[in-house]
This record gives C-alpha cells, structure tokens and sequence, in this order.
C-alpha cells in the first residue's frame, strides 16, 4: 500500500522530529519522505484527521487470547484486529491458553495463526510444563520457533530452585525471564487488596507483602544468577523501591504496570462488580500514586493493558469465586491520558520491545513505518458500545477517557478503528 498521511504532529520524545507537523510518505512497508505540503501522487491513498499526532507503534507486554482452546473468550484473528483498533502494532501473547504454550510446537501455531497481519504477535512461552511450576519447559526450542520471553502467567514459581535453574539457563541463548510476583501462602484466600475497603466490605485481603517478598526473593536470585528478569504487572510502592534498588546494582531487571493499577483503586470494589477483580488486586491510592511516580522517574519500564478476556461464566458470580482478569487494549490509551502526560505515556507503550529484543523503528525517512494514530484532546466516556473484544468484562465501563486512536499503520497495512 502507498499512503499519505496529511498534517501529522510526531510525537517521538527521543526523534529528530518530535513535536513536528509534517506529512509523510509512505511506500509499501518504509517511511520514504517527511515534509510540508508533499505533493499528491497517483496510486497513492490520503489520511487527513482531525488534529491527528503520529508515534511509533504501541507493544503492549502481556495480552492473552484464549486461543488455542479458549476462542469462546476470544480468537487471535479478533484480537488482533481489537489491538490494531487500540492503537497496538505489536503485542506479546502470554500462554494463557489450553494447552499451554509450552512447546515449540505452540509457538509455531500461534505465529502462523497471526501470519500477515497488521499487528505483530511475539509469543512468550510457558517457564514450566504446562505452568505448572514443576519442570522447565522446552526453552530453547521455543526460543528457536519465535518465543520472545518465558514466563507462567500470573503464577509465582514456588521452587525458587527451579526459577534459579531457569535463569541460568536461558543465558546461554539470551532469554528472557518473567517471573509474576506474589506469594500464595501470604495470599491465602484473599481478593481484594488488604486495607479500609476490604475490611469495609468484608473481603479478605492480599497484603502488598505477598508482592513484595517474592519480588525480593527473585531479585536476590538474578543477582546470584546473573541473566535477564521481568517482573510483571507490579502494583505496591515497596515493589517500586526493591526495583529501583536492585536497578541501581546493576542488575538487568525490567518490570512493568498494568493500566488498571495507574488509574483504579479498591474504591472500584464497592459494588462487588467481579470486572473489576484483577491479579494483582486493585490497590489503595497511596500505592496507586507510587506506580505512577515509578512511571515518571524511569523505574517502571513499560505499561501493559494486561488483557485478559474471560467468559461470562467466569464473572458473573460471587465476588469470592470470580477469575481474575480485566480486558484492556480498547481503554488503554484513553485511561492513561487521565494520569501521565502524553510523551511519558508513548515511551512507556514503545520502549517496551527493547526489552524483549524487538525492534523499534523510528519515525525518519528511510525507517519501517510502524506508527500509531491518535487524537489526545477528545473526551469521552468508556461503555459497551466500545468494546471490541467477544468477551466484556472491563473494569474500565463507564470510566472518562481523555484521547481517541484512530488506528494503526503496519507491515503495508492501514487499520483504522
């Protein structure tokens, strides 16, 4: 596809052309030319927008799809299509399915499954056999098929043993690591973040401890092991300060926050609606405004949505039995705008493929065009009608946004919402 994007401001903080307007022209899969008033050519298509701002493409760190074995919650090829909607060129797909993406087998599935598409998929593999925290899965294999990180999704790995095998083991291909922080025992039969509100409401809670004192035992093995970790999805102010300590060692840690952590708290809990019951819990203000300074002083790597359709049967029970889990790619944006600026919030949706050893092209002449499109100063509410997942269950409905994407461009391919 030829395309010619009209009056775009660029928003890329650490581009030449940062807070430019400018056309560009676009030949296939390249950004060929940048300029004012570039001329119309035959065989090339127009984009003019309402006070349209251009970024590199968004990664979002941890989505999951269902597929294979879950499509009623939601099929890859719908998914992809709901990222590219959200302003998403690239995600990372956690083996949240059944089976699990444990094998080299898997990996390949989902990567043909996502085969010539807008969006770019960059699957993580299971750490252990089936999640199940008890063996190391084929590693190497799958690394060798396309996955770009190993981890279990939203499960600690008790036997720090194994985690301590785990990472030396990946350094001999460069491997990633991601290790989701929170200690069950602590936990126990909580669901809800232990403070005012839970007590409130009768809720058993999870103290930030049972975050905090995984993420202290992981980052005192890495330090022994050496190797790469992720830590995803934090959500206490004690787990920013670990992390940013453990940074300042030296140690090759990264870690990410979701959305919903940023922008909700417990608060939500109050009529028991289960779409709002997420892992980590929603916490207090306090440790809210503390992801957010994370955020701003460079201590969090990235911001995820961590999308996690679930069907109805899944939610629509007691607040006590629910799963935990909260789409999140078609609020993403627009929640965020409520609490960072906007250059901080595209840093944190693009220097995320650094850390999985995906590139990221700038926004120049002669690059790959991968770019998002979006309008930051339109407000709006978030409801049904704005879903675009098959599942619903979004602890954002009803929430103000601030900024609408438009759509993505990528691999020659325009997707507009």
């Amino acid at each position: 596809m030829n395309l010619i994007i009209r009056n775009a401001t660029i928003i890329d903080p650490n581009g030449v052309h940062h807070n430019q307007k400018t056309d560009l022209k676009i030949v296939g899969k390249t950004i060929e030319k940048m300029g004012s008033n570039l001329p119309s050519e035959k065989d090339f298509d127009e984009i003019s927008l309402e006070n349209l701002h251009v970024s590199k493409g968004w990664f979002d760190s941890s989505v999951s799809l269902g597929e294979p074995g879950f499509e009623d919650r939601e099929t890859i090829a719908n998914g992809l299509s709901v990222a590219a909607k959200s302003g998403f060129t690239a995600i990372a797909l956690q083996p949240n399915s059944f089976p699990v993406i444990d094998n080299q087998s898997q990996v390949r599935f989902v990567k043909e499954k996502a085969n010539n598409n807008a969006v770019n998929l960059f699957p993580i593999g299971a750490l252990t056999k089936g999640s199940e925290g008890n063996d190391l899965a084929e590693l190497f294999d799958m690394k060798n098929s396309g996955a770009v990180a190993f981890g279990d999704y939203g499960k600690n790995i008790a036997n720090a043993n194994l985690l301590k095998i785990g990472l030396q083991y990946v350094q001999d291909f460069d491997g990633l690591v991601i290790a989701f922080s929170q200690d069950e025992k602590i936990k126990g039969n909580g669901v809800a973040h232990e403070g005012a509100v839970s007590t409130r409401l009768g809720l058993k809670g999870i103290p930030t401890l049972a975050e905090e004192l995984i993420i202290a035992r992981n980052l005192f093995l890495l330090e022994y092991t050496g190797g790469k970790l992720h830590i995803p999805t934090i959500s206490s102010a004690k787990s920013v300060e670990l992390i940013k300590e453990a940074k300042a060692k030296g140690l090759h840690v990264s870690c990410s926050v979701a959305v919903h952590h940023l922008v909700l708290t417990d608060e939500k809990l109050e009529d028991f609606d289960t779409r709002t019951k997420v892992s980590p819990p929603l916490r207090d203000d306090k440790n809210r405004k503390a992801l957010i300074q994370g955020v701003l002083n460079g201590t969090i790597d990235m911001i995820t949505s961590d999308h996690n359709p679930l069907d109805i049967e899944h939610k629509k029970m007691e607040f006590d039995l629910a799963k935990n889990g909260t789409i999140g790619l078609e609020s993403a944006f627009g929640a965020l705008l409520n609490v960072l600026p906007l250059d901080v919030i595209i840093t944190k949706l693009t220097n995320g493929k650094a850390t999985f050893g995906i590139e990221n092209s700038a926004i120049k002449e002669g690059e790959a065009a991968d770019l998002t499109f979006f309008n930051p100063n339109t407000e709006w509410t978030f409801g049904k009608e704005n879903i675009l997942s098959k599942s619903k269950n979004s602890a954002f409905l009803e929430e103000k946004m601030i900024g609408k994407v438009y759509g993505i461009y990528n691999n020659g391919t325009l997707i507009l919402a």
